[in-house]
């Protein structure tokens, strides 16, 4: 108000100043823009640096000004993207011939009231979109009736639509997407006569509700987008009254019942976009008729019946039928249609073969039908206009060529027709696609050659081809294929010798050739290998010694060499490698076992090789002892020496009665707890027979001690005085575990050391891991009521808030995940695995990671690009845990489909759901739980807690004390973002 009131003397002076009309305007307004631009908003980028006092007064050569060209009256200020701050700056209205002001995408806040509106009576557009404008929308004043358009789209308004903005009698386009509305679409919009826009998606926070019927009296209607605002229900009949609209987009609701026959009324209509809701039972048949319709995308429902043929004659050029239960053959007149861009019918049950001719009349870029029943050939003309780019049959029934005309189709980038029944040769001219970057043609039936040609394909990441019938040398000229990330051709019949060339990919991480012909040696010169993480090589004809240079290799985990010809020991450089797979079996490799292979879980790896020995594992012969004369003359001289000194030792401690000297246990032991056992009661049984477990830290072992106590024993991997990760893992458990005392994390009894082991002796816990109860087969049904589970959710997050606020300084776990929350024989869950736990030495303090922190699915999305964690690192993987426990799904489960986890299937599943919606809530919840139907309540609580722990910025992650806090809160509501 203050800041309005030193605009009037300003408006005053002008008045007296000026008496010709024109001039006054001028100069009215120059005074009025300065005014504003140094009392109301803050242009720290200076993107208004230009606004400055000129002996003409006049501002319409200013950046963002425009003026009448008959009176020089400013009539639209454009400030779009200029980077300003500030509250909304009302001044700009009392420029009376201002008719459009455009200041989205900037920094202006706050709540925007009525008063501050009241000026701008003579706008006709106004655009207020993605700012940070905070409140409930203001009641325009009656004054303002001119407005057009009015967009405040991406802001955080909250509230209901105020009753005013159904009074607008001139108003064409209303947008208010991206805000936080918590009510549901008025009726009274209706009242909007003259509306062709109308936008309000992508709102989750409103109320679930169903779409008004009212919505029919917008009769010049042409875009309508509700997408993702709840709404619930049948779509109301009325909308065949929509007779001016195009764009139709219900989608990502929970709509439910039958799609109208109605909707066969929309003559001009061209896009209907009703995807992701409940909507079931058969396609309209009279959709034929829409004779303007070019998209039309009905994907993810429960429509059924046979492939609509009154689809099939319609010409669109975008028909997406994915995940329904649709069946039937796909009708022949598909393949007449000329404008079919995009075609997907993927995760249905279509039948019989496709349109032969599909793709000859019309310009297709995307062709999707995976996961169905189709058989025959492909259509030989998918690429006729030369436009394809993505080419997508897996799992199907598809046999015969591929055709030659595939060669020509210099657009296609995406291949996958994997797991069909394909079969011949492939033209040479096919590999050598220059756009290619993903080709996936695994188990099928193809053989002949890969031509040299395929050096052309210089995009390509990815390369897979096992399980086919492919013969000859692999060609040198993959080697060119710089961006080549995982090659995987196991499985073929491929001979000759591996190209040495294939050492230089330096992005490689994935080379899989197993289970073919190669002959020669293993490539040694693997310098730059520098981000491979799995080598398999096994069941070929290699030859010769394996390479000590994989010893090298700081980011291998995985290495099959089994089933050649191999000669020579195996090298020592190996043991630096931490290998969750090792396996050098049935080859001709002799000598001695390095000591960081001679363990129980690698004998498999190393069985079929008769001329290993190893002086620790009973299953291997013993190596012989047998030395030339002058060692064992030094052996015996060092022993003589080494007793004459015990003995003067134990002389000594008679004596004296004080112990001199080093015990004479070879093991250095920590005991944490008061324990009935040593090392000497652990050790010998580490054998296979007591293995219960594995994981990327080490081996665990069911122990039962002299006391009749079992405990269970983790053997970290590797060993020696060069394992510094090894070390680092023992010593951060020990440091972690050896200080801390809850009833939700493990007890940590006692801990030993040696020269080439380290092991940590923990209580045991008789229902194994949170993960193994869930997702293993053997444990199936263990868990299957509510309230185990969420008594586990709750144990679990306390003793995670106990590292985070109790401990001094804060330990972050770092690896939350279900397998690391071991279960008691009554289900108490305790935290585990602390391997790369680190401590916060202040508050605020940020750890960076010397390794990848935490496991696959459990990650937080911003170590992708900071590489650090915090608390809300480990926050975020726990809401990932309680999402398996409400789901009974792993993280990366394959039934979310490509490219998502259990966080995103979830998110979007449930908050597009409305609330108490049986449907949504079958889908989401593990049916082993066997709840009441609509008895969700709990679960749902649970699951707010869940999405607020996987919100994607850390700032919006609750600390896990308040994780605690709401889940004992039974009056939790529902989160709003």
């Amino acid at each position: 108000m203050e800041k309005e009131k030193l605009i009037l003397p300003f408006l005053l002076l002008s008045l007296l100043m000026y008496s010709n009309g024109t001039t006054f305007s001028i100069s009215r307004d120059y005074e009025i823009l300065l005014q504003v631009k140094n009392t109301q908003i803050d242009d720290q980028n200076k993107s208004l640096k230009d606004w400055l006092p000129n002996t003409q007064h006049n501002p319409c050569n200013w950046t963002g000004i425009t003026c009448d060209s008959r009176n020089k009256s400013v009539v639209t200020i454009d400030l779009t993207e200029f980077g300003i701050y500030g509250d909304f700056p009302s001044g700009f209205c009392h420029i009376p011939t201002l008719q459009n002001l455009s200041l989205g995408t900037n920094f202006l806040g706050n709540v925007l009231s009525s008063h501050s509106i009241l000026p701008c009576s003579n706008l006709r557009f106004l655009n207020l979109s993605d700012n940070l404008f905070v409140g409930t929308l203001p009641e325009f004043p009656s004054e303002i009736f001119e407005l057009r358009t009015l967009d405040l789209s991406l802001n955080n308004f909250t509230g209901d639509i105020p009753v005013s903005f159904g009074r607008f009698p001139l108003l064409k386009v209303l947008i208010l997407s991206g805000n936080l509305f918590t009510g549901a679409i008025p009726p009274f919009l209706s009242n909007l006569s003259e509306l062709t826009r109308f936008e309000l998606a992508y709102t989750e926070t409103m109320k679930p509700s169903p779409l008004p019927s009212e919505i029919g009296n917008l009769t010049k209607l042409e875009f309508l987008y509700l997408s993702k605002i709840n709404l619930i229900g049948n779509i109301p009949d009325t909308i065949f009254s929509l007779i001016s609209i195009k764009n139709f987009d219900l989608s990502q609701n929970s709509l439910s019942g039958k799609i109208p026959e109605t909707i066969s009324s929309l003559k001009t209509i061209q896009k209907i976009e009703l995807f992701d809701n409940n909507l079931s039972g058969e396609i309209p048949k009279g959709l034929k008729n829409l004779t303007s319709l070019f998209l039309l995308d009905l994907s993810q429902n429960a429509l059924t019946g046979n492939f609509p043929e009154q689809i099939a004659s319609m010409n669109l050029s975008v028909l997406n039928l994915n995940d329904n239960f649709l069946s039937g053959e796909v009708p022949q007149i598909l393949a007449s249609n000329q404008n079919l861009q995009h075609l997907n019918l993927y995760n249905n049950s279509f039948s019989g073969k496709l349109p032969q001719d599909l793709g000859k009349n019309s310009a297709l870029i995307e062709i999707d039908v995976s996961t169905n029943n189709f058989i025959g050939e492909l259509p030989k003309f998918l690429c006729q206009r030369k436009t394809l780019q993505r080419l997508i049959t897996f799992r199907n029934r598809f046999s015969g060529p591929l055709h030659d005309e595939y060669s020509e189709c210099d657009s296609l980038k995406y291949v996958r027709i994997e797991n069909n029944e394909l079969s011949g040769s492939v033209s040479p001219s096919f590999w050598n696609l220059p756009n290619v970057y993903f080709l996936k043609m695994e188990h099928n039936k193809f053989q002949g050659s890969i031509s040299s040609s395929i050096s052309k394909a210089k995009g390509i990441t990815k390369l897979l081809l096992a399980g086919n019938r492919f013969t000859g040398q692999f060609p040198n000229e993959v080697c060119e294929l710089i961006r080549l990330v995982e090659i995987d051709i196991g499985n073929n019949r491929f001979t000759g010798e591996v190209p040495t060339c294939i050492t230089g990919l330096k992005k490689l991480q994935k080379l899989k050739m197993q289970e073919n012909m190669f002959i020669g040696e293993i490539p040694g010169n693997v310098t730059s290998w520098t981000e491979l993480t799995e080598l398999n090589l096994s069941h070929n004809r290699f030859t010769g010694s394996i390479p000590r240079e994989l010893g090298n290799l700081p980011d291998l985990i995985y290495l099959d060499l089994a089933v050649n010809y191999l000669t020579g020991k195996i090298p020592v450089e190996l043991t630096n490698l931490t290998l969750n797979q090792f396996n050098v079996s049935d080859n001709k490799l002799y000598g001695e076992v390095p000591s960081g292979f001679n363990h129980q879980v690698y004998l498999s790896g190393l069985m079929g090789n008769p001329g290993l020995c190893s002086p620790v594992m009973k299953t291997l012969p013993r190596c012989s002892n047998h030395k030339p004369f002058s060692i064992v003359a030094i052996i015996v001289l060092t022993f003589s020496v080494v007793l004459l000194f015990v003995c003067i030792l134990w002389f000594l401690k008679r004596k004296s009665g004080t112990l001199v000297g080093k015990s004479k246990r070879a093991f250095m032991t920590t005991a944490f707890q008061r324990v009935g056992f040593n090392e000497e009661d652990i050790v010998p049984f580490l054998t296979n027979e007591n293995l219960i477990g594995r994981g990327s830290s080490g081996q665990v072992y069911k122990v039962k001690v002299k006391t009749g106590q079992i405990v269970a024993v983790k053997k970290l991997w590797g060993g020696g005085k060069n394992k510094q990760d090894t070390e680092s893992a023992f010593k951060s458990e020990i440091e972690t575990l050896g200080r801390i005392r809850h009833a939700n994390i493990v007890k940590l009894l006692f801990c030993c050391s040696g020269d080439d082991f380290r092991i940590l002796v923990y209580e045991y816990m008789e229902n194994g891991s949170l993960g193994d109860v869930l997702h293993e087969e053997k444990f199936g049904g263990v868990l299957m009521d509510w309230s185990k589970r969420f008594g586990i959710a709750l144990g679990a997050s306390q003793g995670l808030a106990y590292l985070h606020h109790d401990c001094v300084p804060a330990i972050v776990h770092r690896d939350v995940k279900s397998n690391n929350i071991l279960l008691d024989h009554d289900f108490v869950p305790c935290l585990a695995d602390f391997g790369i736990a680190k401590t916060l030495m202040r508050e605020g303090t940020e750890c960076a990671m010397s390794r990848v922190a935490g496991s696959y699915g459990y990650i937080a999305p911003e170590y992708a690009y900071t590489l650090k964690v915090t608390e809300k690192s480990d926050v975020y993987s726990f809401g990932v845990v309680l999402m398996e426990l409400i789901t009974g799904k792993r993280p990366n489960d394959s039934s979310f489909g490509e490219n998502k986890d259990i966080v995103k299937w979830v998110t979007e599943t449930a908050l597009s759901s409305s609330h108490g919606d049986c449907i949504t809530w079958t889908k989401i919840v593990d049916p082993r739980l066997n709840l009441d139907t609509c008895h969700y309540e709990d679960v749902e609580k649970v699951l707010n807690v869940a999405l607020l722990c996987t919100s994607a910025f850390p700032i919006s992650r609750p600390s896990m004390r308040r994780v605690v806090e709401l889940l004992k809160d039974h009056k939790l509501a529902r989160p709003k973002s």
